[in-house]
């Protein structure tokens, strides 16, 4: 899981150094990169073709770069809200993109614990979501839902 990739060039030299240390992607070996950064959604097919398996949106440091915040900071942390409609886009875009391109996605974060977050990536297409162990159990229990309610409308 490569962090905080500002380009798709910089995406490739960490490929290289990757390669140059004798690692390959494999069906063992699969190459994810975070999706923290707002170019990483304004870039994804172009970082996607530089080739990678799989992206995890990174829901805390994607925030605050959008808005502009920072979620440990008093004065600000007010407007952190990983619900707000520009995150929820950032989001439903990096998934379908990842989809329609044929990666896997994720979210991690506190985010996936969110029902309005949880209704946008189910919806898009989410792969996989990470919650604290604490969560698992009740999060299976509303995926499994909102998927089935998604599945009987077709």
């Amino acid at each position: 899981m490569i962090p905080f990739v500002r380009s798709p060039k910089e995406l490739e030299g960490v490929k290289k150094i990757i390669s140059e240390s004798g690692l390959s992607r494999s069906s063992t070996f699969k190459l994810w990169m975070m999706v923290e950064i707002p170019s990483n959604v304004i870039l994804l097919e172009k970082f996607i073709s530089v080739g990678i398996d799989g992206v995890s949106i990174g829901t805390n440091d994607l925030t605050m770069l959008i808005l502009g915040t920072d979620r440990d900071n008093a004065e600000v942390a007010h407007e952190f809200d990983e619900r707000d409609e520009s995150v929820l886009w950032a989001i439903d875009k990096t998934i379908k993109t990842a989809g329609k391109l044929g990666i896997t996605s994720s979210i991690c974060g506190q985010a996936a614990s969110y029902p309005e977050i949880l209704d946008v990536a189910i919806r898009a297409g989410v792969t996989s979501v990470s919650v604290s162990p604490d969560l698992v159990g009740p999060i299976r229990k509303i995926i499994a839902e909102k998927e089935e309610k998604i599945f009987e409308k077709g």
